[in-house]
């Protein structure tokens, strides 16, 4: 393991208080990211936790050629849309805001200020067996880390804890989720009224700190170490690399270009006869001539 321990997630699971988890921690990833957009503070902030979560919810999909989406849409703030995927490990996002509404608000807007009322979506499309799912809940909370608490809470009905933390362009999250049982007739672990060990599990969980998640230095592997090593046997499942990926391809948008009759392809050029297609994502602009 090289001395900086980045962009990368960690899988882990505890046998013994029925519960799993994982951390990532992004730095180079959000850099390049961001660097081709401009954003202001506030909304780079917001991307920043947005791609985190994004990581800690795309490291779940077993299927590796399946695909995470969170999407955020909203009324009445400046934020009007946000989106993240992850796919193969490699992650994707941009924010679409109002300029002149954002600066009304000051340095540190709340989430409410941010987007208004809203929803939250998170859509699992599994390459392998063709299904999608998709949950939608309201966009509340303190963070988007509580929204997407309420999201489990809500659409999965499974106990679940995520954490952020943000330094700059460095960023590191947790989350950790109550193991549903039930297989061979046995009682369904989520269903219960009390959850003592999700509870605890919950506490130690709770205490990480900005610093450890955000630290180069600290491998991934000494975090689920420091937080549960009491807590019996506890699996720490392979690593996984993360990168920033777009699918942005001029071959590909030319062939989509060139399926709309010609009347409407001859609308969409330019006196020059080019087609500018932009990519939300990489904030890239792509000429495609119709010649």
């Amino acid at each position: 393991m090289s001395d900086a321990d980045i962009d990368r997630a960690l899988g882990f699971i505890l046998t013994e208080r029925h519960a799993r988890g994982r951390f990532v921690r992004l730095g180079p990833v959000l850099d390049t990211i961001l660097s081709a957009h401009g954003y202001p503070p506030a909304i780079e902030k917001l991307l920043i936790e947005a791609l985190t979560i994004t990581a800690l919810l795309g490291a779940m999909l077993k299927d590796a050629g399946g695909q995470l989406t969170m999407q955020a849409q909203t009324q009445g703030g400046p934020v009007s849309l946000l989106v993240c995927d992850y796919r193969g490990g490699e992650l994707r996002g941009y924010v679409k805001h109002d300029v002149d509404l954002l600066a009304e608000l000051g340095p540190d807007p709340t989430l409410f200020g941010l987007f208004g009322k809203g929803y939250l979506a998170i859509t699992f499309d599994q390459a392998v067996s063709g299904e999608r799912y998709q949950g939608i809940v309201p966009l509340e909370g303190e963070s988007l880390a509580q929204a997407v608490e309420t999201y489990f809470s809500q659409s999965e009905q499974i106990p679940s804890l995520v954490r952020v933390g943000v330094k700059g362009r460095v960023a590191g999250g947790l989350l950790v989720q109550h193991l549903a049982e039930g297989e061979d007739g046995r009682e369904r672990l989520h269903t219960r009224l009390d959850h003592p060990e999700w509870e605890h599990v919950a506490i130690l969980s709770h205490s990480i700190q900005v610093d450890e998640l955000t630290d180069t230095a600290l491998p991934l592997e000494t975090l689920v170490w420091r937080l549960y090593h009491d807590e019996g046997e506890v699996r720490v499942l392979g690593g996984a690399s993360l990168s920033r990926g777009c699918r942005c391809d001029p071959d590909h948008i030319r062939d989509v270009i060139f399926r709309f009759p010609e009347d409407e392809r001859a609308a969409m050029a330019d006196n020059a006869g080019i087609v500018s297609v932009e990519c939300e994502f990489c904030a890239r602009t792509f000429p495609i001539s119709l010649a």
